[in-house]
């Protein structure tokens, strides 16, 4: 008896298109689900090394919650490879100037940190209000179990 292992390839790569409504959603329990649904993890087709996902538009991203006191203590750094350019914001601020942010460094920080990692990053489309601008694809309600 012979067993064959299958092997995702580019051109048989079906994706899809989903929006789903992060409003009063802890962040790092929905950002997994977002993770593994945009590299394809919860497909059985499932290869590490083809990049197999779907497309994810995330409305509301200013409504996103976290637990604790993360919401005044958490920051995010960054730096301009200059001497003395680290930048920190804390999580307060960021929520009022660039929510989307957010759940993009979140969800980035959950892939692998490969070559496939910018490909894969780019099917995640974030919008900090209800409205999005990818009607044309006809985007399926996705309402994950958390």
């Amino acid at each position: 008896m012979i067993m064959k292992t299958y092997s995702l390839k580019k051109q048989d790569v079906k994706r899809n298109w989903f929006v789903i409504d992060v409003s009063d959603k802890i962040l790092g329990r929905i950002a997994v689900k977002i993770a593994d649904k945009i590299r394809g993890k919860d497909k059985p087709s499932f290869t590490p090394h083809t990049d197999g996902g779907d497309y994810v538009i995330v409305v509301n991203a200013e409504k996103i919650k976290v637990t604790g006191s993360k919401y005044d203590n958490k920051k995010y750094y960054r730096h301009s490879l200059f001497p003395g350019g680290l930048k920190t914001e804390n999580f307060k601020d960021l929520v009022a100037k660039n929510p989307e942010r957010i759940l993009e460094e979140a969800v980035k920080g959950m892939l692998p940190k490969n070559k496939l990692n910018k490909s894969i990053i780019k099917k995640l489309k974030v919008f900090s209000g209800p409205n999005h601008d990818h009607e044309s694809q006809q985007p399926k309600e996705w309402n994950p179990r958390i």
